[in-house]
């Protein structure tokens, strides 16, 4: 991520972006707002997530953006390092492209009146 280019800072902004949506007052994701032990299951599945949901909003973000391929193509070799725990969670990858695209969503204000929860009751 990031890089000593101007769209290396979108990148890394975006990125973080999209950490940020998790927050229970935004998109409410589990990842970020349920406490699980550290190196557990859940807490790697969690971590897993939130970093994917991150990237891709990230990438999601910076297409929107215009900005240059060259830095998506960087964001999906930073994916390609997570291919080995996708191949052991394989509903992660689709999970975290939902909530990224809800978070892409967020952060360019396409979203409904209503509160936006992942977590419906």
């Amino acid at each position: 991520m990031g890089g000593l280019y101007p769209e290396g800072f979108y990148e890394t902004l975006y990125h973080e972006m999209g950490h940020a949506t998790g927050h229970a007052s935004r998109l409410n994701r589990k990842e970020l707002n349920r406490v699980s032990a550290f190196g557990s299951h859940d807490y790697s599945l969690e971590e897993l997530v939130a970093e994917l949901v991150a990237e891709l909003a990230a990438a999601f973000l910076s297409a929107e953006a215009g900005i240059d391929q060259a830095v998506i193509q960087n964001q999906a070799a930073y994916l390609q390092g997570w291919m080995e725990k996708l191949q052991k969670e394989s509903t992660a990858f689709v999970t975290a492209a939902a909530r990224a695209q809800k978070s892409a969503d967020f952060i360019l204000g396409r979203r409904p009146e209503e509160k936006n929860t992942e977590e419906a009751a």
